[in-house]
């Protein structure tokens, strides 16, 4: 059975972006980028896999779950496919396949139904991308979560779990701080 990882980066406070989607504040350069191009390759974009010389390698994921407002994040630099190289499901309920380049698909029902019917498909993994609101909506189908937590507080923007209030308890398995002073915390489902 594939499980789901939720990997983000995340402020101090919670936040995955500032206000309107802004990763501006979130670093790409520091030496904590090279576990995640050494550990966690596949969830980096194609163009910037290609742009680096690197190639997928699908040790820990083969899907790639996207909210409609993380999958357009790439629309102002002219992505509309950003990983090609995995199977893409993009859930939106005003949305549909005429909206995405062949290749992805868009599902407008239940998120929930979809993950456990994924997770029983044949595969490596599936990563949920983003953003706050469907990882509220899935938060009990989360298997591990992998946060790079990064050194400043945002004060507002989408939260890690958008979702009314229930405590879910996960055991950290892992622990790694960087001197770029982001900390890569790994939790399973306790």
């Amino acid at each position: 059975m594939r499980e789901l990882t939720y990997l983000v980066a995340v402020s101090l406070d919670g936040r995955i972006a500032g206000p309107d989607g802004d990763f501006s504040a979130f670093p790409v350069e520091g030496d904590h980028m090279e576990w995640l191009f050494r550990d966690w390759r596949d969830t980096l974009p194609a163009v910037a896999l290609e742009a680096m010389g690197l190639e997928a390698d699908h040790a820990r994921i083969d899907c790639v779950l996207m909210g409609w407002n993380t999958y357009a994040a790439g629309f102002s630099q002219g992505v509309r496919d950003p990983y090609p190289q995995h199977e893409q499901v993009v859930f939106s309920r005003r949305r549909g396949p005429a909206d995405v380049p062949d290749g992805i698909r868009v599902v407008g029902s239940d998120p929930v139904a979809e993950v456990r019917r994924l997770k029983q498909t044949d595969g490596v993994g599936i990563w949920l991308c983003g953003g706050g609101q469907l990882a509220g909506v899935l938060a009990d189908e989360v298997d591990r979560l992998v946060l790079k937590v990064n050194p400043f507080v945002l004060g507002d923007g989408p939260a890690l779990f958008d979702t009314a209030y229930a405590a879910r308890s996960f055991a950290l398995t892992g622990s790694t701080a960087y001197g770029s002073g982001v900390v890569v915390n790994e939790y399973r489902r306790a």
